[in-house]
């Protein structure tokens, strides 16, 4: 008798392959947008400069940056953590303004170098009122954890203090006290932002076209009122 032959091999079939191909093409991909912190830094920016500091939030920064809410907190925990990385690149503009304006400085006349400091100032912060009210502010984070700000704020006192010296040792100054006179600079030119800011102009018949020029003639008046007399 004969004995039954064994069954032929199944044919095999390439239905696993496009299995794993499907698989591969559903799966998940890994989170991936560039230089997330940086851009979450920008939204935020934008916000501030449409809403002020109040319409800040990392949820609505991340709406903006395109990417889920939770995606930033691994950059940012918290909205203070947010802030102070809007604080620390409106101080970074802030000082490439004043640097800009330095390098149109007339050599050796480190007056003339305090009135482009004290214009670049007052012009970046009446271009960027909110931004400026962001840095000169402690009531929006927390300065002293703030190491950028810090240095930055003391290195341009420090800049300022520098080239008054240098103007009294050029007998450009008839005023000793180098420090009431950089208090009063600071005073003045923080003073005329804070009136923008607080919408202050209008009662006194400076039209919004004529701040910038108001605000040159100002310092220009304060710098001959510091002069010395020929």
């Amino acid at each position: 008798m004969r004995r039954p032959s064994a069954k032929p091999p199944a044919a095999k079939t390439t239905a696993a392959a496009p299995r794993r191909r499907a698989s591969r093409a559903t799966a998940p991909k890994p989170y991936h947008h560039g230089d997330l912190r940086r851009v979450l830094i920008d939204a935020a920016l934008e916000l501030v400069g449409e809403g002020g500091a109040a319409a800040v939030s990392v949820r609505e920064a991340a709406r903006r940056a395109g990417v889920s809410p939770g995606a930033p907190f691994r950059h940012f925990p918290s909205r203070d953590a947010l802030m102070q990385a809007v604080a620390e690149e409106a101080q970074r503009r802030f000082r490439a303004e004043i640097e800009a304006g330095l390098a149109g400085a007339p050599a050796g006349d480190p007056l003339g170098r305090f009135r482009c400091l004290g214009l670049a100032y007052l012009r970046w912060a009446m271009r960027n009122p909110t931004h400026f009210e962001i840095i000169s502010s402690r009531r929006f984070f927390d300065h002293d954890r703030a190491a950028a700000v810090s240095r930055d704020n003391a290195e341009l006192i420090e800049l300022t203090e520098r080239t008054l010296a240098e103007a009294f040792a050029a007998g450009q100054l008839r005023a000793a006290d180098l420090k009431q006179v950089q208090i009063a600079g600071r005073a003045l030119v923080y003073g005329f932002a804070r009136m923008n800011i607080d919408g202050h102009f209008p009662r006194w018949g400076v039209a919004g076209a004529e701040a910038e020029r108001t605000a040159e003639a100002i310092l220009d008046l304060f710098i001959e009122g510091i002069a010395s007399r020929p």
